[in-house]
């Protein structure tokens, strides 16, 4: 016959006991969701990329880094046109810049579309969302400013292409920037991100957005709440145009105004801020092509010319 004080069973357990141990076992499950969910996010993004398009008469290049190559695609313009560098978003490849590419090349621009490091034929083992791209954005723009050094250069930057650059180490600034959707910092971008998909359960946030920064040191021994491209931004003295969606959730508009702000700032000059009606976290120039040509464009064709006296 069995001792029942030397058989244990979970059934006696305290009340107090199964409480703890359920929220032990969700405290892991959650930790577990996350660092899963972090580290999908930070993998390589490799779609097949194909050849360039024949109406871009662009040519394939490859940019040495420290950390790789940097691969994308190069079309020459007219001279004094000036030049485009063009950086997509996160999980993205220059395809992406493509109608950009094609509308700024038809107006004589230089154009170069890069894949950033760690997206399309790029190199790059994982996602940084901003440093280690910056490193592929900034010997990019070196190699376009070498290839037309007559020539004025710009940089279209969207989301993370954006963000990226603010971050990067600059050997020369460019002339001019359009910045659409970049967050002002990596905490706001996280947790801005995990409030659109926990929809209802968006009180949540402040336990699970910690959750998902807490990685970053472990991952890519970067500190998240070091990432503040707003700071940059502030110490930025070249024109600076701000774009944003007024129905963007991942970059609210109250957080591109405070971009605008920061540069306006800098450059000690009114604020070049276009919020487009109805934009939600989206490709601007394909959600409004003819307002984006006018406006974004335009800027860049201000910016970008250069006084034939001058040449």
């Amino acid at each position: 016959m069995t001792d029942p004080a030397l058989t244990p069973s979970i059934f006696s357990l305290h009340p107090l006991a199964w409480v703890a141990a359920v929220l032990a076992a969700l405290l892991l499950a959650v930790l577990a969701l996350a660092w899963c969910l972090a580290g999908w996010l930070s993998q390589p993004y490799r779609p097949e990329i194909g050849a360039a398009p024949q109406e871009l008469g662009a040519t394939a290049v490859e940019i040495a880094t420290s950390q790789g190559m940097v691969r994308g695609w190069y079309a020459a313009g007219t001279p004094g046109q000036g030049a485009v560098l063009l950086l997509h978003g996160v999980r993205a490849d220059r395809r992406a810049m493509l109608p950009r590419a094609l509308a700024l090349h038809a107006r004589g621009h230089g154009v170069l579309l890069i894949d950033l490091p760690a997206h399309g034929q790029s190199d790059g083992e994982m996602l940084s969302f901003g440093p280690r791209e910056g490193l592929g954005i900034a010997a990019a723009l070196a190699w376009l400013q070498a290839q037309q050094p007559a020539e004025k250069v710009a940089v279209i930057g969207a989301s993370l292409g954006g963000a990226g650059l603010l971050m990067a180490d600059l050997l020369q600034p460019p002339d001019a920037v359009v910045l659409e959707a970049v967050f002002p910092s990596m905490e706001a971008a996280v947790d801005n991100r995990v409030r659109a998909v926990l929809g209802p359960l968006a009180p949540l946030a402040p336990i699970a957005t910690p959750l998902l920064l807490w990685q970053m040191p472990l991952r890519l021994g970067l500190d998240p709440y070091q990432l503040r491209p707003i700071d940059r931004l502030a110490a930025w003295s070249r024109p600076v145009m701000v774009l944003g969606g007024t129905e963007d959730r991942y970059t609210p508009p109250a957080e591109t105004r405070q971009m605008a702000e920061a540069a306006s700032q800098a450059q000690q000059s009114a604020q070049l801020l276009w919020l487009v009606p109805g934009a939600a976290h989206v490709d601007l120039h394909q959600f409004a092509p003819q307002a984006y040509a006018a406006q974004v464009f335009g800027f860049l064709r201000a910016h970008l010319q250069v006084n034939e006296q001058s040449r």
